[in-house]
């Protein structure tokens, strides 16, 4: 389906979102295999120097991010291309700039020891205790910002796009649909899109500056910023835009699963409402990353709190209530990429509540510091944004493997999700800590469950992405 015959994908775009999707899977699997790496470490099944885990874990935190936001921008990118005139070269650009970005802070990490997670929290980049030296902290930190002036450019390109388009930010959030009486309310996928803009170049703005910062701070000592309102710009850039990612990654569900069912999937005012709503709230939720930090502002905090429950819950209800409805009785053909795509929406809901769980104060001041916070946003993220993108790189691939291998790459990759998500929040709930290179003899145990199902999810991961990749530039040139 193409809106506009005009906007039918030139060859040089598909093979743009060929290069994006062979990026994502390729990070993707190194990835995991560090996060494998480190649950081993964990379980005692192998031996990592402490300078070797933590390197993997800034690599692996980092890393996981940007792969999110590749995969991501890959089907923003295809779906609004239905729909509005965008530039191929500021595409590719951005996965250029990305691809020189991660490979500067594979460089600055392994290399130079860079070791300070992804968080970078002011002034530890400039406090190494010898650890690493001061090139190595201006390389990742530089990396970073190359990454993000990319994905700046990849959003202001969108806006361009779309405004072009509708004239209006809130035109193409389908204000006059929802709060007047226009018959025509733009397409899921141009109300997503601008969401998404909004809050990343909000995210991508604070992002940068605190970077700036931080990359001065490193050879003119100096030149500084108070360190909580440093931690409050990058938690605010970190939450929305992994975030955001999810809300990239969702438009594949809004436009195949209307294909796949024969029903369109109408933007009703409930929708646009909570498109809405949300663009708000993911901007003032950061503060529940906060909790622990006894110099916030109490206010803020609350605020935090409570916006955190509501949060992501009013664009999740909307879309998994009309994937249900889509769904029922539509006589559905499931194939490997609709049941990534329904795991996907399913990822998503169960990771949002062990997160509102971890937003109360009460339960944070005990729980933060524990492996229940990689369970949650593992959860949705694994579960929920990485299965959505896997879906699309399926229905994309269209691969000749037998549905018996797709069922069981499936099925092997949802075990996988569901067993390692499970055991991190189960560790969680029994207190261990989380960024521990080492573990006491009582949480070994858990470590090797994790470590077992993290296994799984590698070999569920290779076989998903593997024998996609054979057809992809085929089944690309046909679409």
């Amino acid at each position: 389906m193409v809106t506009h015959p005009d906007l039918v994908p030139t060859l040089g775009a598909r093979r743009a979102v060929i290069a994006y999707l062979a990026v994502f899977g390729a990070v993707l699997l190194l990835m995991m295999a560090l996060g494998l790496l480190m649950r081993l470490n964990q379980g005692a099944l192998v031996t990592l120097p402490p300078e070797i885990f933590y390197q993997s874990m800034t690599v692996h935190g980092t890393g996981m991010v940007g792969v999110a936001s590749i995969g991501g921008a890959a089907v923003l990118w295809y779906f609004l291309g239905r729909y509005v005139r965008l530039t191929t070269w500021v595409f590719v650009l951005n996965l250029l700039t990305f691809t020189v970005g991660a490979a500067m802070i594979l460089f600055a990490d392994f290399v130079g020891g860079f070791a300070a997670a992804w968080t970078f929290l002011f002034p530890l980049p400039a406090k190494a205790g010898g650890q690493w030296e001061q090139w190595a902290a201006m390389v990742h930190l530089g990396g970073l910002l190359l990454i993000g002036t990319g994905f700046l450019l990849f959003h202001l390109d969108t806006a361009r796009a779309i405004l072009g388009r509708y004239g209006s930010l809130t035109r193409a959030l389908g204000w006059p649909s929802l709060f007047g009486n226009d018959p025509e309310p733009p397409p899921p996928t141009i109300v997503a899109s601008t969401m998404v803009l909004i809050v990343n170049t909000m995210g991508l703005v604070f992002g940068a500056s605190v970077l700036v910062i931080s990359l001065i701070n490193l050879v003119v000592p100096q030149f500084t910023i108070d360190a909580l309102i440093a931690k409050n710009m990058i938690y605010f850039f970190g939450h929305v835009f992994i975030n955001a990612t999810i809300y990239m990654a969702v438009i594949v569900v809004y436009e195949l699963l209307p294909e796949y069912t024969g029903r369109p999937w109408k933007p009703n005012r409930p929708f646009l409402a909570a498109w809405t709503l949300s663009t708000v709230l993911v901007m003032v939720a950061y503060p529940h990353h906060l909790l622990m930090d006894f110099g916030m502002p109490h206010w803020l905090l609350i605020l935090g709190q409570i916006v955190s429950y509501v949060s992501g819950l009013p664009i999740l209800v909307v879309t998994a209530f009309g994937a249900l409805m889509i769904v029922y009785r539509s006589g559905l053909r499931w194939d490997l990429a609709a049941g990534l795509l329904f795991i996907g929406v399913f990822g998503w809901a169960a990771g949002v509540v062990p997160a509102i769980i971890d937003a109360t104060i009460i339960v944070n001041s005990v729980m933060h510091n524990t492996l229940w916070v990689p369970g949650h946003f593992h959860t949705y993220l694994l579960l929920g944004q990485v299965a959505m993108v896997l879906g699309f790189v399926a229905w994309t691939g269209k691969t000749r493997a037998s549905q018996l291998f797709n069922a069981l790459a499936f099925w092997i990759f949802v075990a996988g999700g569901i067993g390692l998500t499970q055991s991190f929040l189960y560790a969680g709930r029994l207190g261990i800590p989380r960024r521990f290179a080492e573990y006491l003899p009582e949480w070994i145990g858990q470590a090797r469950i994790g470590a077992f199902s993290a296994a799984l999810v590698v070999i569920g991961t290779v076989m998903l992405v593997g024998p996609l990749f054979i057809r992809l530039n085929r089944a690309m040139a046909v679409r």
